[in-house]
């Protein structure tokens, strides 16, 4: 895991969609964050179908979604899901009341850039947003250390294709595990004996593989699919999807280090 003191910058207006768990909530947000000139707020949606409705017309780069939609404390996640499907492109920041181990579990198993806690301020999700557009993972120490915690639980063996051939060669297989324990590629290169570069060639090769784009999400797509798992839809048919252009190593973080970001570093 990488980090950094400085935020990326942000060379365009970010277009951000702001549903909260109600209307009246989900306003108040957006005049809030009007406030920052580095984001264009999108008319807040009323319900669950007119934050698809938007998301798919308005294609914001960054949604900010309440885990409670509609009166339902989860149908924020059930939403994040169908969004990341539809437009895997669009950055989701789940808003929760509080930290709790399952719901930023599910945040991130549910698509999510990054997990935002409603006692934090506004100025910090405003940094949030701006990370997460930049294709970084916003989460705190504690946070990081629950997901860790259930990759370690649930990380399998084996990563396999659709008839049972490995997905990912014996090395690959332990940069994974390595990836999944937060070592960074110095701390992974004197664990299997290799060096920074090699092992950041091996990153590219599994990144390709799992059709991910980001350290997280290789961690995490062997937590979602146990050990059984089907090849990502992108590569069904033979033809492998190109990782996304990786992000900067760059995020935000205090002067506690609470913040990271995810990257190849």
């Amino acid at each position: 895991m990488a980090s950094a003191t400085n935020l990326p910058e942000v060379s365009d207006v970010i277009r951000v969609l702001a549903a909260d768990s109600t209307r009246m909530n989900s306003q108040l947000l957006a005049t809030a964050l009007e406030r920052d000139k580095r984001f264009q707020v999108l008319d807040c949606p009323r319900d669950g179908q007119e934050i698809i409705s938007a998301v798919l017309s308005e294609r914001p780069a960054v949604v900010v979604l309440s885990a409670e939609v509609d009166g339902n404390p989860r149908k924020g996640f059930d939403l994040a899901r169908e969004i990341h499907s539809l437009r895997p492109e669009i950055q989701l920041v789940m808003l929760l009341d509080s930290s709790e181990r399952d719901q930023v579990i599910e945040a991130f198993r549910a698509g999510a850039s990054g997990v935002f806690s409603r006692n934090e301020s506004l100025k910090s999700l405003a940094k949030c947003i701006c990370c997460v557009s930049q294709g970084q993972v916003w989460a705190s120490s504690k946070e990081l250390r629950y997901l860790l915690a259930a990759l370690g639980e649930g990380l399998p063996m084996r990563v396999i294709d659709a008839k049972g051939r490995d997905l990912l060669s014996r090395r690959e297989q332990e940069v994974v595990r390595s990836v999944a324990e937060g070592l960074s590629n110095r701390e992974i290169a004197e664990r299997l004996g290799l060096t920074e570069h090699t092992v950041k060639n091996y990153l590219f090769r599994i990144f390709d593989k799992l059709g991910v784009s980001k350290r997280v999400e290789v961690a995490l797509y062997a937590y979602n699919v146990g050990g059984a798992p089907q090849l990502p839809a992108s590569r069904r048919n033979g033809k492998p999807r190109r990782s996304a252009t990786l992000p900067q190593a760059a995020s935000p973080s205090g002067s506690n280090g609470t913040k990271v970001s995810n990257t190849l570093s």
